[in-house]
Formats: structure tokens, sequence, C-alpha cells
């Protein structure tokens, strides 16, 4: 049955416009997502890091501070991994250092 259709040939296109950087734009469009990458994700993720190690190294006795679950406290005790948060008069609740999430001003929770 094949000699009742004719093969069909491709007759060779012209070459596309390689533009006016050729080959490279696709490496220069790599770099720019690269860097893009770096500027808007990266860098500050890893600053907000250190400065939360920085915090975290920073507790001392006596400090009021923010956990992660909104709980409000002063640092009562202070361990290589761990807190002591005062909330009230009465109670004193145990956190790990990472979940500190902010240190206030001195007197904040007398204010509130």
């Amino acid at each position: 049955m094949s000699f009742f259709i004719s093969p069909a040939m491709a007759e060779a296109g012209a070459a596309g416009a390689a533009g006016p950087f050729g080959d490279l734009s696709g490496l220069i469009f790599l770099v720019g997502f690269a860097a893009i990458f770096y500027f808007m994700v990266w860098r500050p993720q890893s600053k907000r890091a250190k400065d939360h190690k920085a915090l975290v190294a920073g507790m001392s006795k006596g400090d009021e501070v923010v956990t992660s679950a909104g709980l409000l406290g002063k640092i009562t005790k202070v361990g290589d991994d761990y807190v002591v948060l005062s909330v009230s008069d009465t109670v004193e609740l145990t956190f790990q250092k990472m979940h500190i999430q902010a240190m206030l001003p001195k007197g904040t929770i007398k204010d509130i």
C-alpha cells in the first residue's frame, strides 16, 4: 500500500535568527534567574537565620520575650537548649530556645 502514498520531504527552513547574543541567551537567562533567586530568597533567609541565632545566643535571665506560639514571658532560667519562662506569678513554662521569636523592651509585660 505504500506505493499510493508519496513520501513527504520537508524543505530546508531558513536558519533562525540568533539574535544579538547568539547562543549565550540561554546562559544569560540562567545567570539572571540565579541572581534574582539569590537576592529575593537566599540572602533574606540567611539574614533572618543569622539574626535569630544572635537573638538565641544573647538571651539572659530577666529578658522579656515572645515565643513562636505568641506567649509573653520573662526568662527565669537559661540552659543550653531550654529556657524557663515565667508567664504569671505562679506559672513557669519550659521552652526550647529556638522557639523564642523576639525580645521585648524592658517593662512591656507590665504595660500589658
